[in-house]
């Protein structure tokens, strides 16, 4: 991998350790996927955040940089609402670690708006065909595929570290030849809201890393998209998908010959797996809820009022700027949260079962909660909150 000189000079330690750690990192994984130099970011953002996943030795590590990040860059979820954690469930010890790990990157000058979709912050960070150094794998698939930026999908300590320096290795997603979609998936029938869910869900498992071109009877809207992309990055590792007359670089490639077909049943099947217990959290908002998806679900709670505990997780940014949708929901009994969602934080952890409209928190939530997951449409979910 070709360095300019600055580059070698970082690499040896010429600006500090901080930097020459973060470049360690960055031409290690060049070199393990034969990148032939790096390429300057346009934004990066860094995965890394929960206590719950990353624990001491995360918090040790990043209390330990020096410097500044060099490329706007802002932080995933955290492991609670860094405000109302008391609400959450949360103890202070968690609270207390938590809090510390955000200011270490506060002191790195880290946006410390912890968000799975960036996007809705802030829209300079990503266009088309910019390189970044993403991390949250729904993140990174709403940026290569619906805005035709290019990212990997990188660790969080890569991220950072690309955060540092302002560049990152140039392989995979940043090169044309690897944006190739190498498998057509056809769905026989029409699908919209969840759906999009359940069929991400569906195809993340059976493709895996591919890159996927979808054929549908139905025009997706950009929140059907980020639903797909967040459940097959989620049962698969999918970072880049196309839809055909729909995503930006979709007219670009033909329809791979292979294919797999989708049918309504067995996307049917998705939604009829059952909770192994009783619902007793509805959880919405993985990836975060946009300000339209926000006021929808208030809408829906209009002048109702649930029994069961109820979150929707957002950006502190759209709730902020949504008042009046806010004081709607909460107005039913349900919580809007921030900062955080149900998949990284330990609060998910004391409920028996979850009822979700996300097919990325059907997947994670069993795993990483340690809990049963059920999906569902966002109306058939506050439905079951046995509303009175």
């Amino acid at each position: 991998m070709h360095l300019t000189r600055e580059e070698e000079a970082i690499l040896n330690g010429e600006s500090g350790p901080t930097l020459q750690k973060a470049m360690e990192i960055i031409t290690a994984l060049g070199d393990i996927y034969k990148a032939d130099s790096l390429v300057p970011i346009k934004s990066a953002q860094i995965a890394g955040v929960s206590y719950k996943t990353i624990g001491d030795a995360g918090l040790e590590w990043i209390s330990d940089l020096e410097g500044k990040v060099v490329v706007p860059s802002i932080l995933n979820p955290a492991g609670m609402d860094l405000e109302r954690w008391r609400e959450m469930g949360i103890d202070e010890e968690f609270a207390a670690r938590q809090t510390r790990i955000i200011e270490a990157y506060r002191q790195l000058g880290v946006r410390c708006e912890c968000t799975c979709t960036p996007y809705y912050i802030d829209p300079a960070l990503a266009s088309y065909g910019d390189h970044l150094a993403w991390s949250e794998s729904s993140a990174v698939s709403y940026a290569n595929s619906v805005i035709g930026a290019r990212t990997n999908r990188e660790g969080g300590p890569s991220a950072l570290a690309a955060a540092l320096i302002g560049k990152t290795a140039n392989y995979g997603y940043h090169l044309d030849e690897k944006r190739v979609p190498v498998i057509t998936v056809h769905v026989d029938c029409h699908v919209s809201g969840a759906d999009f869910g359940a069929l991400g869900y569906l195809i993340g498992a059976q493709v895996g890393a591919d890159v996927p071109m979808f054929r549908l009877r139905s025009r997706p809207n950009d929140l059907e998209l980020k639903a797909l992309g967040a459940a097959m990055a989620a049962s698969g590792a999918v970072a880049l998908y196309h839809v055909e007359g729909v995503t930006p670089e979709s007219d670009s490639y033909q329809a791979p010959a292979e294919t797999i077909t989708i049918e309504r049943s067995q996307i049917d099947e998705v939604f009829e797996k059952n909770c192994p217990e009783e619902v007793d959290l509805i959880a919405l908002g993985c990836p975060h809820y946009s300000a339209e998806e926000l006021e929808a679900a208030a809408n829906l709670l209009e002048g109702v009022t649930m029994n069961k505990e109820v979150w929707i997780c957002t950006s502190r940014q759209v709730r902020d700027k949504n008042p009046d949708a806010v004081h709607r929901i909460e107005a039913s009994g349900a919580r809007v949260f921030v900062d955080t969602c149900m998949v990284v934080s330990p609060a998910t952890e004391r409920f028996g079962c979850v009822l979700t409209d996300s097919g990325k928190a059907l997947k994670y939530i069993p795993g990483m909660c340690g809990v049963g997951a059920g999906l569902a449409s966002t109306r058939d979910c506050l439905k079951g909150g046995d509303i009175d």
